[in-house]
């Protein structure tokens, strides 16, 4: 008798959580409604930062799950601005989508800062040297890149986006430009995308 009712309390002792995720807990709207590149599909958007840990961890998890996505959800990266020293690893994306070897050099940037230890994400110089001789390119070229006009437009859109978001923080998922999750809100990474799948599904159903 005194095992079952200790048994008993120790159960009640848990807080007992809801199985539907909940808005203001799991998931957020958008401070702003994001505009979205493709109004016939479903957006997701990656908020996030090579500097960022919680980002290299999500990483590879979040590749094999957009591998799979149906063919009405489109996915997008987005580099996260909310501090001027975070725009050096922004502009190194960018420069290279420009340049043509992102594909390439994704995951290597991501491993040479936090698994080789071997880039500083706040040096600009140091992430343009990187980034000219993993990709084999001309300098020059990889300078223009850099310091375009083009480039330095889109850091200021990124930021913008960043804050219209009302994101706290990297890795964030933003779906249809309407509402935000993160490995922190849904309780992890698993989590985050199986959360963001729910929320496709019932953006599928408004849509029809």
């Amino acid at each position: 008798m005194k095992k079952s009712l200790l048994t008993l309390l120790m159960f009640l002792s848990f807080p007992i959580f809801a199985a539907e995720p909940q808005m203001g807990t799991n998931f957020e709207k958008t401070v702003q409604v994001i505009p979205t590149d493709n109004k016939n599909k479903i957006e997701v958007m990656e908020l996030f930062w090579y500097g960022c840990i919680h980002c290299y961890q999500i990483d590879p998890i979040l590749n094999e799950w957009v591998k799979k996505l149906p063919k009405d959800v489109y996915f997008k990266r987005v580099p996260a601005i909310p501090r001027p020293e975070w725009a050096h690893m922004a502009k190194a994306f960018y420069a290279m989508d420009t340049l043509g070897v992102s594909e390439k050099l994704h995951t290597a940037i991501y491993d040479a800062v936090h698994k080789e230890k071997t880039l500083n994400p706040a040096d600009e110089k140091a992430i343009l040297e990187w980034v000219t001789l993993k990709s084999g390119l001309d300098r020059k070229k990889v300078d223009d890149a850099f310091n375009s006009f083009s480039i330095n437009a889109t850091l200021n859109k990124a930021a913008q986006i960043f804050r219209t978001t009302g994101a706290t923080g990297v890795p964030s998922l933003v779906i249809d430009g309407k509402y935000i999750t993160s490995s922190t809100m849904a309780g992890g990474n698993n989590e985050a995308l199986k959360l963001a799948d729910d929320i496709i599904a019932n953006i599928r159903k408004d849509k029809k």
